[in-house]
């Protein structure tokens, strides 16, 4: 008789566990649910109301903003000597933009990526050495590229209109700073779209990556403007006002 009872008891214990699993499934996955039914459901109404009247803009369709301005690219580097150059090469020839400067932050004790990035050799590239050695943090660095701009600002007075952050493995879409000059100082705040690349050799992480930003930036981001909820950085492809009295953050 003891066997049949622990079988029995090992049974009970294992409906009640998935019994509770099941609904802890189901409750995770109404937010999901929500998120989804939002962004359908919006999908659905523009083209029923706006878009039948309306046709979709592009960036070619964006007015001259009232004051264009001058713009700051924060990029901190660590360890990043193999790509940074490619990069920094990349964003100098595509971008469609006539006033901006990078800001490049490095370490001392990283040669390689400061190698790098003097070999690309364009004056709108300033190199900003950390006073400590790496790697820290991105927000130290980026403080280092933030006092970096102030420091141009007190030499040139000229001030920067706004920000934008990118990593080195960035690929800068052309029209970002046009996007960015139209819609700041309308918006504290402005987060592109970030599409991230396959890589075919790594389907499992770079896979998983892909799918994330998917989700985030393709559904998530639009039902946060459908429901005016606050839209978070990326950390990349993000542009944010300058001040208009620039002081250390």
């Amino acid at each position: 008789m003891e066997v049949p009872v622990a079988a029995a008891a090992l049974w009970i214990a294992a409906h009640e566990l998935l019994l509770i699993s099941s609904l802890c499934v189901l409750l995770f996955a109404l937010d999901d649910l929500f998120v989804d039914l939002v962004y359908f459901a919006g999908w659905i109404a523009r083209r029923l109301t706006i878009y039948r009247r309306v046709a979709r803009s592009t960036v070619k369709d964006l007015p001259s903003a009232a004051r264009s301005g001058r713009f700051a690219i924060f990029v901190p580097a660590w360890d990043e000597g193999a790509v940074i150059g490619d990069m920094l090469r990349h964003l100098t020839a595509t971008l469609d933009y006539p006033a901006y400067d990078v800001f490049v932050g490095v370490y001392p004790n990283d040669p390689a990526t400061r190698r790098a990035v003097a070999g690309v050799n364009d004056h709108r590239i300033r190199i900003v050495t950390a006073s400590a050695a790496g790697p820290t943090t991105k927000a130290d660095c980026l403080n280092h590229l933030w006092d970096a701009l102030l420091s141009a600002e007190a030499e040139s007075g000229v001030r920067y209109k706004g920000v934008v952050l990118h990593d080195a493995e960035d690929a800068v879409h052309r029209d970002e700073l046009k996007i960015f000059d139209y819609l700041l100082p309308k918006r504290a705040m402005v987060q592109l779209p970030v599409v991230p690349v396959p890589d075919r050799a790594s389907r499992w992480i770079s896979g998983h990556y892909c799918d994330e930003f998917a989700e985030h930036h393709g559904k998530n981001m639009i039902v946060r403007e459908l429901l005016g909820a606050a839209l978070p950085s990326a950390g990349v492809a993000c542009g944010a006002r300058a001040a208009k009295n620039n002081k250390r953050r």
